[in-house]
């Protein structure tokens, strides 16, 4: 009835009741949002405990995640970041870029540590190194679709932009699920594989 989208309803919650420059503040706020207001597909506290895990384990200085929709993962890595470190987030639908652009700085990260890079990643993967400097990443969060998590796989192999022993972590692969992937990365033999057991986000 407003005209505004559900993610925009959501970021103008948070300029009402986040603490600007306070990323766990922004994250507890998205959270009560999705909690008591309208839900959002968002890592959630329950998964990003795990992210926030696995990433104090590696320690990465270049990061890239698929799939930024409103930011909320986004924030949640940067947060977790070693100093000098540096997050490419890339989201293929330009209204959720524009909130998660918003979202990003209002938790107080420039754009030399978080760059937002707007396109699909099938186009925007094979320019990442030319385009954006990324040479390779020490740590993948993939959230974007399912469908697209082996192919953009294969797409970051192909371009040789995995680092020697990079992390890739990848929401949802069992629900609603990432058959082929999963079957991938099981059986190439270039990868351990570890499933995280979680409930879905809220």
């Amino acid at each position: 009835l407003t005209g505004t989208s559900r993610e925009q309803r959501a970021f103008q919650y948070l300029l009402a009741h986040a603490i600007p420059g306070d990323p766990y503040h922004i994250l507890q706020t998205f959270d009560q949002w999705s909690y008591h207001c309208e839900h959002l597909s968002c890592v959630g506290p329950d998964k990003g405990r795990i992210v926030e895990r696995v990433l104090l384990e590696r320690a990465p200085l270049r990061v890239l995640e698929l799939g930024t929709y409103c930011g909320y993962g986004t924030v949640l890595l940067a947060q977790g970041l070693p100093p000098g470190a540096r997050l490419y987030t890339i989201e293929g639908d330009p209204r959720h870029a524009a909130v998660a652009e918003k979202v990003i700085r209002l938790a107080g990260f420039s754009e030399q540590t978080v760059e937002l890079i707007v396109g699909p990643s099938e186009e925007v993967i094979p320019r990442l190194r030319e385009k954006h400097g990324l040479m390779n990443a020490d740590f993948v969060f993939m959230d974007h679709w399912k469908r697209c998590y082996l192919r953009d796989l294969r797409l970051l192999e192909s371009h040789q932009l995995l680092a020697e022993g990079a992390t890739i972590l990848a929401d949802n692969v069992l629900f609603p699920g990432a058959p082929h992937f999963l079957q991938y990365a099981k059986t190439c033999g270039k990868y351990h594989c570890k499933v995280h057991r979680a409930s879905l986000e809220y």
